[in-house]
Parts: structure tokens; sequence; C-alpha cells
């Protein structure tokens, strides 16, 4: 192993490490995922050291962990003031996203945090702090997207749009965000119920994280040993969970079968198979909607129709309330209107086909500079067409466009 220096300063604490922590003589001082709460701590734990080690193997994933972070002060700066287009000012705002801290209660969601938390722990799910990691992650999932449904929707769909080297993460916190919204607005499952089906959306794949961000970066098909390792991961994630101490039969229950494809209605099924079912249609409209190397991904709209009926061509209960909940054209979606505009949606509408949305390509074609709301209930602005991430080559402002998911919005 060959070891590289970097300042203690860079060290984010209350965060679940990505990489592991190494003395210069080799000896290890924190794991992957660990978790340490304070600087107070990390100063303790690193005896007063100016410089600590991590695996130059860990180099590109330490430059991406406080690009993220300095990505998210930017799209967030009016919680930091005007940021000037210069090297001093653009050093001292990366040196303030390295030694914040996590966001308060009341601060707005910073899902790139959530993301860098949810991979880092989900890499290291052998930790012996992993059930308690889950939890915290779980509940600041569940507090943003309540806070504003829409919000999350959108920031969480934009996310899986275009991850490829995260994608388990990415995936596992859209899936526990879409299956808790239909529980909460449409099944009226209790808190409780709500907490742990998140949880168990968020370890359904911990059998083959890493395997799951290697097989969206490859086009080639599955060798025989990956196609097997896919084909036992829900057990192999059961496994990990109960070696962890895990001893929720529902949770497990439901990790074990969130792949399972048993049609039918909800009510005669056991806790976990509720929450396995839930979870399996969400899995399948995210896994469709994302995209991989290997493949184009499908439209949302037509992702999200193709979880309404069950193997039996039925309607699927699960399903329809993820519709529901959700809308057939959610919030981060792209659509084309009738006014031969094309339109990112902001916000769910009446009904699970009006949505509001914000043109970001005009009927000619080209990008729209101001923010133009249509409320697609209106006849000449309906949708008539779900389209691809992939179909629009232009990159949406996502900081101008997030306060328009909250419920205060004039449409046009």
């Amino acid at each position: 192993m060959e070891l590289t220096p970097v300042k203690i300063t860079t060290i984010r604490t209350d965060i679940a490490l990505p990489f592991a922590l190494w003395d210069k003589e080799g000896r290890l001082l924190a794991r992957s995922g660990s978790v340490i709460d304070d600087r107070r701590e990390l100063q303790t734990l690193l005896r007063a050291r100016d410089d600590v080690y991590i695996d130059v193997r860990d180099s590109e994933e330490h430059q991406r962990f406080h690009q993220s972070r300095l990505l998210t002060m930017v799209m967030n700066e009016e919680r930091i003031g005007k940021i000037a287009d210069t090297t001093s000012r653009s050093s001292d705002l990366l040196q303030r996203a390295i030694t914040a801290g996590p966001m308060d209660n009341d601060a707005e969601p910073d899902w790139i945090y959530v993301q860098e938390q949810a991979h880092a722990i989900l890499r290291n799910s052998r930790d012996e702090a992993f059930l308690r990691q889950i939890d915290r992650l779980e509940h600041r999932i569940s507090r943003y997207s309540r806070l504003n449904p829409d919000g999350a929707l959108m920031a969480l769909m934009q996310m899986a749009s275009v991850e490829v080297e995260r994608y388990s993460a990415t995936h596992s916190v859209l899936v526990s965000v879409l299956c808790c919204i239909a529980a909460r607005e449409v099944l009226q499952w209790t808190t409780q119920q709500q907490t742990l089906l998140g949880q168990a959306a968020l370890t359904m794949n911990i059998g083959m994280t890493e395997l799951q961000d290697r097989l969206a970066q490859q086009s080639e098909p599955l060798a025989p040993l990956q196609r097997r390792n896919v084909g036992q991961h829900a057990e192999r994630s059961v496994e990990l969970l109960t070696k962890l101490g895990l001893q929720d039969s529902t949770w497990l229950e439901a990790v074990r079968h969130h792949h399972t494809p048993v049609p039918g209605p909800l009510a005669p099924r056991s806790a976990g198979g509720r929450v396995a079912r839930l979870i399996q249609r969400a899995d399948m409209f995210a896994a469709a909607m994302s995209p991989r190397a290997g493949r184009r991904p499908v439209p949302p709209g037509k992702a999200m129709k193709s979880i309404y009926f069950d193997e039996n061509h039925k309607v699927d209960e699960a399903g329809a309330a993820l519709i529901k909940a959700v809308g057939i054209y959610s919030p981060g979606s792209y659509v084309r209107l009738q006014s031969e505009e094309v339109a990112i949606v902001v916000r769910r509408g009446a009904n699970t086909t009006t949505p509001l949305a914000v043109v970001i390509l005009n009927r000619k074609g080209m990008p729209q500079a101001e923010l133009t709301v249509r409320d697609t209930v209106r006849p000449e602005f309906k949708v008539i067409a779900s389209i691809p991430y992939d179909g629009v080559k232009i990159k949406p402002n996502l900081k101008r466009l997030l306060p328009l998911t909250l419920r205060n919005t004039v449409s046009n």
C-alpha cells in the first residue's frame, strides 16, 4: 500500500469517512465509514499530528469528496453570500466546505451531502456502527423529504440521471424517498412503518454495493460470476445485516424478498412482504430511468407506467400507490408540451398527469433563460411526451429551480 499525506483540516467530522486514515508508519487510525463526531475527537485520534495519510488509491475519492462539497456550497451560495469569480475566493470557499459541520435542522436540504454519506456508509457495511449510521441517514432523508417532497424528488431524480460512479448509493436513496412518500401520502402507513421502509430500501443492496457501482459503468454483458452475485445479493444483504446484529424480522424479510415477483394486493401479505413489494416496484422504476454505460435510460414517464401492472397484467397496488404519490411525470423529469416547448417538472399537480413545469427549451429548441412556469392542466401546455434524460443536452440550473418546488409558486 502506498500512502499519501493530507491535511487534518481537510477531514470532515460527523460524516462517514469515504476512505481509511493511516499514520506515516502505515498504522490504521480510522476505518473507511467511521464517523468522527467532532474536531476534538479528531485531534485526540491523531495525537497532535499535522498530517494524516490515505491510500493513494483513495486520492481520487478524496478529491471528489471535497469537490462535491464545494459544488454544494456554490449551489447554495445564498447561505454564504455572493461568490466572486476569483482564485482566492474559490480557495476560501473550498476551505469552508471542507471544515463545515453537518447542516442544522433548519437548514435547506443538502442532497450532495446525503449522497456522500450514503456512499461512504454503504461501501462499509461491515462496520460495527453501520446500523446506527443507517438510522441517522434515514432520519435525515425522511426529514428532508417531509419538508419538501417535490424538492427531494427533483434533486434526486436529477442526481440519478447523471450518476454512474455512485449509482448504488444514489439509487438506494431515491428508492427510499419514493417509497416513503407513497407510504405516507397514499398508503397511510404509520411513522414507524415508514422508518423501517426507508431503512430497508437503503440496505437492500448492501450485498453488492461495489459490484452495482461497477456494473453501472460496464458496457459489456455481465460475466457469469457477476450474474451469480447479482442473483444472490438479496440473501447476501440479509446475511450482512444479521451479522451486524439486526433482529427486526420485518426489515430482514423486506430485504430478502425485494426482488421476489409476487403479484397481488398488499393486505394479505406479511408486514415484510408489503414493504418488499413497495420497494420492488420503486426499484424497478428507478433502475429503468437511470443511466447505464450499456444502455439508454427509459423516459421516466414510461418507466413509471411500467410498474402500474403486475406480473398477471392486473393493476398493482404498490405500483399504483407510487404513481399516485409521485405522478407519472415526477419532479426532476423532462417533458414535451403541447406548446412544442421542452420543460422540467418542478412540482406534482392535481393529478398524476398534470404537473407544474418550467420551460428549458423554447419551441425553436433554444435554451430558455427566464423562468417560465407552465401549468400542464391547461390544454395548450398539456404533457404530450416524457423525454429520457439523455434526450436533453442542457443542464438545468437547480439552484434557481428548487425554490419553485415549494407550494407558493404562481403558474403562468
